[in-house]
């Protein structure tokens, strides 16, 4: 059979599966890992059969395009792609971040602030919807309307309350094989923030092009840009391995100036410690770090030993045993307008604390009416994720509450993959909730598949 075939087979499946759930039952997906860190009510229900739709189905050198099934990975795909010297135009940090579920619920990278955001190369995706059929949605034009464009512009940030992506086609961007770097250090975060619009405007800094951007807030005054050129020549410099080898990327930032990477381990710098998040699991211990199987040094693992916590409340009965206040997690990505960055730092190392915090500049270049932000406007995204000592008030979600209002009164915006506490007319107004329930009706009428609302802020 070949890979279109195959394709169909799957999609088959899927529907099979679709028809087998009682009537009046809702559906989700029968898939067992996640890059959601909210959880979410238990089910014995059985869930949409999604084997099959986990592969690139076709890549176009010629036209630069790819038709990926909605399951498959970023690292799959970029295996793919990079076959041929291309790679998706934004390709998120985590390997196994899959492109339906980037496209359905946000994905970032160094490359947003000239790119945007993963749905931005969609050209066209096939959706199955909440009345069990599969629907192609391509975006509207100035000279077309397009075919179910109304799915195809409110379905990013959707999280599958309007359907699942089965196949999506997406563009390409030429790579050269190597990414120079340059770490540039602020000590005023208002400098910080110039600097960011200024090369988000001319894509170049001293002269230099740029090709991707972001940044890591490591303290108060603290604070470093990191500018990618992709680059056909190593200068005489060997290629730094930061995926395979002992050294470990964030702390380079500070360490060096300079750096150079292949473009492959450059778009998963960040996978192979969670950012820096694997000093959790004593992952970055160079004692440790020498015994710990390079297969496993990488986000799914770190997030299963994540899910072992949870289950049994491992840090929790630490706590209590030393005496320390109990935790509240918090993990979160939120946009400001680039004006605003400094004040939300200040505001969150008084009140938060938590360091480092990542920076990446994005902007969106169309209308989206699921997530509405500013074509033309430059934001930037800080990621943040560990854990607070609060005390006894940690399962009410103080911290994140406060960083909820903050970010609002900023003229921000804050990614739902995590746990959220909008009241449902807050939440109406940042996510555009009507227009979202108008879609809905069309798309799923029996209400199928779980809302926005429900399924992000009530956990259903």
């Amino acid at each position: 059979m070949s890979r279109w075939q195959d394709h169909e087979a799957a999609v088959e499946r899927l529907k099979a599966s679709y028809d087998a759930i009682p009537a009046g039952s809702p559906v989700r997906l029968a898939k067992k890992t996640t890059n959601l860190f909210r959880v979410r009510s238990a089910t014995d229900a059985p869930g949409l059969d999604v084997s099959g739709l986990d592969g690139v189905i076709e890549v176009d050198p010629v036209a630069r395009t790819a038709d990926v099934q909605g399951m498959c990975t970023y690292e799959d795909l970029v295996d793919a792609t990079l076959a041929h010297g291309l790679i998706p135009y934004v390709v998120p940090q985590l390997r196994t971040i899959t492109l339906g579920g980037a496209v359905t619920g946000l994905g970032i990278e160094s490359t947003s602030f000239r790119n945007g955001l993963p749905h931005e190369s969609v050209l066209e995706m096939d959706v199955f919807t909440g009345a069990g059929e599969v629907v192609t949605a391509t975006p509207g034009t100035a000279s077309s309307e397009g075919v179910h464009a109304d799915l195809f512009e409110t379905f990013p940030n959707s999280y599958g309350s309007l359907g699942y992506a089965t196949r999506l086609k997406i563009r390409l961007e030429k790579v050269p094989p190597l990414v120079a770097l340059r770490h540039v250090r602020f000590d005023d975060a208002e400098l910080l923030a110039k600097t960011i619009t200024a090369i988000t405007e001319s894509r170049e800094y001293d002269g230099q092009e740029v090709h991707g951007l972001d940044g890591v807030a490591f303290a108060p005054g603290e604070y470093y840009l990191t500018l990618a050129r992709f680059t056909d020549t190593a200068e005489g410099r060997t290629p730094s391995d930061y995926v395979g080898g002992q050294r470990i990327f964030y702390r380079s930032i500070q360490e060096r100036e300079t750096d150079l990477l292949t473009i492959h381990d450059y778009l998963w710098r960040w996978d192979t410690d969670w950012f820096w998040c694997s000093g959790a699991f004593g992952a970055q211990n160079s004692r440790i770090r020498r015994l710990w199987p390079k297969r496993w040094r990488r986000s799914d693992v770190y997030m299963r030993l994540l899910g072992l916590d949870r289950r049994f409340g491992i840090a929790d009965r630490l706590d209590d045993r030393a005496g320390r206040p109990r935790r509240e997690r918090v993990v979160q990505d939120i946009e400001v307008p680039v004006g605003n960055l400094p004040a939300f730092l200040d505001w969150f190392d008084e009140h938060v604390g938590m360091r480092p915090v990542w920076l990446c500049p994005l902007v969106a270049q169309r209308p989206w009416r699921s997530y509405p932000l500013a074509p033309g406007e430059v934001y930037v995204n800080a990621g943040f994720w560990g854990t607070v000592h609060v005390g006894p008030g940690a399962e009410s979600a103080p911290v994140n509450r406060a960083i909820e209002a903050r970010v609002h009164e900023l003229g921000g915006h804050k990614s739902l993959y995590s746990e959220a506490f909008y009241d449902e007319e807050t939440f109406a107004g940042l996510y555009n909730t009507p227009n979202l329930d108008a879609v809905k009706a069309i798309h799923d009428p029996d209400s199928r598949l779980t809302s926005l609302y429900d399924k992000t802020v009530r956990r259903r």
